[in-house]
């Protein structure tokens, strides 16, 4: 084998990430795993899991800590690091909202948010999130009147929900659960963060009795039959 194409052969290994950091003092060694968890969370377009992170760092290495450590560093800053989805994420303090908005607001930053969710999208999603999995005849009945298919299409076409497995009911139609998309776009680590439905009725924030009685606004009709087929 000639030197070019040992060369070659070389380089085409993967490279072995020293982790533990065994020849740095302590302090060193605690910097540098901050800063590879950091730089990895910050170059990923999504939120980064602890499985993911753990490839960076030494076993000894508490993650949950690393991160309160970032925060504290972050504390002054516009951005702060936050856990969304099973992982975690750079995200804009939401006091600098605003101020986002007036920047890219303009007509080249145009159409780059996504699409509001209508009143009646938003109380179907809602009702997805906390009875989930629901089929869409079920959502039907519990608000009193049909829900579209095309109000579940413009959800899923954002990935707020996906399909869930089919219902036992006749016919074996689908369920419908959130997504991963619905956790990050709405700040949540789980669904167990969700506010706690019958605090919402208790803050006047929600009315279960408006719901099942139809106090919605019009816009949920227009569907077609009862089954529905997963889409992916």
């Amino acid at each position: 084998m000639s030197e070019a194409s040992a060369r070659r052969k070389a380089n085409d290994q993967p490279v072995l990430l020293d982790t533990e950091l065994e020849h740095l003092p302590a302090e060193l060694r605690w910097r540098e795993w901050m800063g590879r968890v950091e730089a990895v969370i910050f170059a990923a377009s999504e939120p980064v899991s602890r499985e993911v992170l753990a490839r960076v760092v030494g076993k000894i290495c508490n993650l949950d800590l690393v991160i309160d450590d970032i925060r504290a560093e972050l504390a002054g800053r516009p951005y702060e690091l936050v856990a969304v989805a099973g992982g975690w994420q750079h995200r804009t303090k939401r006091a600098f909202a605003d101020v986002i908005r007036g920047a890219f607001d303009t007509a080249a930053g145009q159409g780059a948010e996504a699409k509001e969710l209508s009143q009646s999208e938003s109380l179907v999603l809602m009702c997805i999130a906390y009875l989930q999995p629901i089929t869409r005849g079920e959502l039907s009945s519990f608000f009193g009147k049909e829900v579209s298919r095309d109000l579940i299409s413009v959800l899923r076409a954002q990935e707020l929900i996906a399909s869930g497995p089919r219902s036992p009911q006749p016919g074996a139609p689908y369920t419908y659960v959130t997504t991963k998309t619905f956790l990050s776009q709405f700040g949540l680590d789980t669904l167990r963060q969700l506010p706690d439905f019958e605090a919402l009725e208790d803050a006047g924030l929600l009315s279960k009795e408006k719901l099942l009685v139809g106090g919605i606004p019009a816009g949920l009709t227009n569907g077609e039959g009862e089954d529905d087929v997963a889409e992916d």
